[in-house]
């Protein structure tokens, strides 16, 4: 008669203190374990992902704003300066290179809804909760004088978005309709209605220059 024991010896399992770590019995035989260098090979790449993704890549944070912030626009010529419309009616114009504010302006009264610039960067276009569409300079006053817009215009409802054409000096808002606009002019040229929907953005194609073509979000 054969008679097989197992002996295991408790300090290979038994932690010594609760703080230490549960010890975990493994097999090492590669027979077992036909995946372990592509295995391992998905781990490396998994961690060198995660070493990319939280690598720090904040620069920096351009306070200033006494509310959040509910919609921005770049300018087609520079590329050190942004605007930036907040939920109070406040626009400031920032530079980035300096990461200051370099100009602030009380626009609206409620929510700035959209902004945008001329192509030319001369100006950009402001709307609002207080149904006005606003054209500022983009260059500051002189000394002595107010800030004042350029033009304004006094809409029937609210607009939620606006955009400049590439090329022409038209714009186009959205709001419970999408309206055409020329600068020169205080009516719109063209509105569109798409049933009861609420339009919340508009753009124009910037490939399609010659007619306008422009994409709208409903909501």
């Amino acid at each position: 008669m054969k008679v097989k024991m197992l002996s295991r010896n408790p300090d290979n399992y038994v932690r010594e203190t609760k703080l230490d770590l549960q010890r975990v019995p493994r097999n090492y035989d590669p027979t077992l374990h036909p995946f372990e260098v592509p295995r391992e090979y998905v781990r490396a790449l998994n961690a060198t992902k995660l070493e990319r993704v939280f690598a720090k890549p904040f620069l920096a944070s351009l306070d200033g704003h006494r509310d959040g912030v509910n919609c921005l626009a770049k300018h087609p010529k520079s590329l050190t300066t942004v605007l930036s419309g907040a939920c109070d009616g406040e626009v400031r114009i920032w530079n980035l290179t300096e990461r200051k504010c370099s100009r602030a302006i009380q626009a609206h009264e409620g929510f700035v809804r959209g902004m945008c610039t001329r192509f030319c960067g001369t100006s950009f276009f402001t709307v609002g909760d207080d149904k006005t569409v606003k054209q500022w300079k983009m260059d500051g006053p002189s000394y002595g004088e107010e800030e004042e817009p350029l033009h304004t215009i006094l809409g029937k409802t609210v607009y939620t978005g606006i955009d400049h054409h590439w090329k022409d000096p038209v714009f186009a808002t959205c709001g419970q309709q999408v309206d055409i606009w020329d600068e020169q002019r205080t009516n719109p040229i063209c509105s569109m209605t798409w049933g009861f929907d609420s339009i919340s953005s508009v753009k124009f194609n910037p490939i399609e220059v010659m007619c306008y073509c422009f994409l709208v979000i409903l909501y």
